[in-house]
């Protein structure tokens, strides 16, 4: 299926605000504000000269030092014939020639008198009065100015927390509504089970007398599970699009906030806007960042999340009834969720979105390819069979891939080879240039990875060879790539044994040939290791053991959680659990070192021709060993593909 990987619309609704830079046109022109009135303020109020003395002044004027004095009201400002010295105010001697001082407020009728005798030159003006305006312009201005500057920091500041400082409680969900891209089932491949369920959906909320009158009630919540990139977000705006309702769109996190209480208000505030609008769609994706089991782990939980989670729980089934609202949520982690989410009330219907199938792939390759020059020897066909366990986002960003190594080569249209080497570097990582490998370690990378391919053509369950390269990709030095032959959904006992000794190939090789073990074989053993212990522990594959499942198959992702759990077995049956292990583990390395031997010829072979070309194919592998056996080697990809990935080994 599409995997939801495509860029979502834009919404509008009451938690959209962009994020805008800071305007630094504003703050030029403020700036500049500044810089004019500056000076003409200082013209205009300023005061020319150093400040002295009524006393210095009359002293000056009988010395006949005065060459002009302009007289304004009290203030009396003038020139001096000849600078005069002064202290300043720590001590230092400052020069001056201009001054200004005030008349006393009693007068001096004997100044002017003396300004004539001393023969200056008197000019008077008119006192300057400061209009209203003037005097709030100079005053008041320079805060104005700061208290805007202030404000615009502010906004982009919660423009930039996507959330204004008045309103963090309000809901900040998405809504999409009458838009011209609307997304309906035709855009969304595959998934064809999953678009069955949702059709119901899309019929209760067009016509919901249909079910109403017999007693039938709207589904409250629709819970979409499956692994990464399978479309669920995708998913729920088709059902949107089809059913032509508002839309409200929301992460989990979204409601998280560092104030304990916000998350539950947000919720609050996103069920009335979807009431006020019914019917509609709530759709929250991530839903076990809020919905994650409460209390678990050390320290119980955490106080704003499980506040969101019970206000989310009584939206969904509480005294309020939510007539015509619909919430949709996806996860991949459902073993994790609340089980109060899970009950009949609240998340009535889940619906599992797997990885797409080779029908459902080959639609997803064509949606994607719409707007690709494809070369006339891509065959999407071959590629959809190459894939297995691609997600419908892993298949967009293969065709992306390609693309762009098209585009490095100037190409006009991607062709197989571009589609070839983007698998190879999303399956086994890109290729690393600039590791020199001297030739004993080139002869032991070719036996490592020779040991894999000889012992996945010689076994009768291992999945056929696809290639075998001593390229380093990756952190991996050389790879032995496998594709399964057809569609596979239940594993025997006899197919993992299988799959274990090629995993063993690697060490095994070494120890035939050069009677050593090397590090390549790391990944090796710990996939192995993995898998034997999923074998004894689950699925019941052990002799001693038997039909006894001891794990839960569950990840521990809280902190302290498995301190909590009583341990459902004793320490003796974990000693035989480690025993079971241990013994599965060697038989397959046996297995795999007694091929190796017996088919020592063909091992030298593969191990030369790795060296002299670093990839061949599975059917070169085929030939140099001398087995018959077509169906043990893909050529071209030719295989049906599988929900699981295919088998890489280091």
């Amino acid at each position: 299926m599409d995997g939801g990987s495509n860029q979502r619309k834009q919404g509008r609704g009451p938690g959209k605000s962009p994020v805008p830079g800071i305007n630094w046109t504003v703050i030029f022109w403020i700036f500049l504000i500044f810089l004019l009135l500056g000076p003409w303020i200082s013209k205009q109020y300023g005061t020319k000269g150093t400040q002295i003395s009524y006393t210095a002044f009359r002293k000056q004027v009988e010395a006949g030092n005065v060459t002009k004095v302009t007289v304004e009201g009290e203030k009396i400002s003038g020139e001096l014939k000849n600078p005069v010295e002064k202290k300043g105010s720590e001590n230092e001697t400052v020069s001056y020639k201009e001054f200004y001082t005030y008349l006393p407020s009693f007068g001096d009728e004997k100044l002017l008198p003396m300004l004539e005798d001393q023969k200056v030159d008197v000019i008077t003006e008119p006192r300057k009065d400061v209009s209203w305006w003037g005097q709030i312009l100079v005053a008041v201005l320079p805060f104005l100015l700061l208290i805007g500057l202030g404000i615009l920091l502010l906004r982009n500041f919660q423009a930039g927390r996507g959330q204004n400082i008045f309103s963090i409680g309000g809901s900040r969900a998405k809504l999409y509504e009458g838009s011209k891209e609307k997304t309906t089932f035709k855009d969304v491949a595959g998934a064809h089970g999953a678009k069955v369920e949702l059709q119901e959906i899309i019929e209760f909320l067009k016509n919901p007398e249909r079910f109403q009158r017999l007693g039938g009630k709207t589904p409250k919540g629709v819970l979409l599970i499956g692994p990464p990139g399978t479309g669920k977000t995708l998913l729920a705006r088709a059902v949107a699009g089809e059913a032509g309702v508002p839309f409200f769109s929301i992460t989990g996190s979204d409601f998280m906030e560092v104030f304990v209480g916000v998350g539950a208000s947000r919720v609050r505030n996103m069920f009335i806007e979807a009431k006020r609008m019914a019917p509609s769609i709530i759709f929250i994706d991530e839903l076990d960042s809020i919905g994650r089991q409460r209390g678990a782990g050390i320290g119980g939980g955490h106080d704003e999340r499980e506040q969101t989670l019970n206000q989310l729980l009584s939206a969904l089934d509480g005294f309020e009834p939510n007539e015509n609202v619909i919430v949709m949520a996806a996860t991949n982690r459902p073993d994790i969720l609340d089980s109060a989410l899970l009950r009949p009330g609240r998340f009535d219907r889940r619906i599992s979105v797997d990885l797409p199938s080779l029908k459902d792939r080959m639609e997803i390759l064509k949606i994607h390819a719409r707007n690709k020059p494809l070369a006339d020897d891509l065959n999407l066909e071959e590629v959809a069979r190459g894939t297995p366990g691609f997600s419908g986002a892993d298949l967009e960003n293969l065709l992306n891939e390609a693309a762009i190594l098209a585009a490095r080569k100037n190409k006009e249209r991607i062709e197989a080879e571009d589609v070839d080497q983007a698998t190879d570097k999303i399956l086994m990582g890109l290729e690393r240039e600039n590791i020199v490998v001297t030739d004993e370690e080139r002869r032991l990378l070719a036996y490592h990875e020779a040991g894999h391919a000889v012992v996945a053509v010689l076994l009768p369950n291992a999945d056929p060879i696809h290639k075998v390269t001593i390229v380093p990709r990756g952190r991996a030095m050389g790879v032995t790539q496998q594709l399964p032959k057809r569609e596979k959904y239940i594993y025997p006992k006899e197919y993992m044994m299988d799959r274990l000794a090629v995993m063993m190939g690697g060490r095994a090789a070494e120890e035939v040939v050069e009677q050593t073990a090397t590090s390549g074989a790391e990944e090796d053993l710990k996939q192995a290791t993995r898998l034997a212990r999923k074998m004894v522990l689950e699925w019941g594959m052990s002799e001693s053991l038997g039909e006894m499942a001891i794990g839960d198959g569950h990840e521990t992702v809280f902190l302290g959680h498995e301190i909590a759990q009583r341990r459902e077995y004793s320490e003796a049956t974990a000693k035989e659990v480690d025993e079971e292990i241990k013994k599965i583990l060697r038989q397959s390395y046996d297995q795999a070192k007694d091929m190796l031997r017996k088919h020592r010829d063909g091992l030298d072979r593969v191990a030369e021709e790795l060296i002299e070309k670093e990839e061949i194919s599975g059917k070169e592998v085929l030939e140099l060993v001398g087995v018959e056996k077509p169906e043990a080697a893909i050529e071209e990809k030719e295989n049906l593909g599988s929900p699981l990935p295919p088998t890489v080994s280091g």
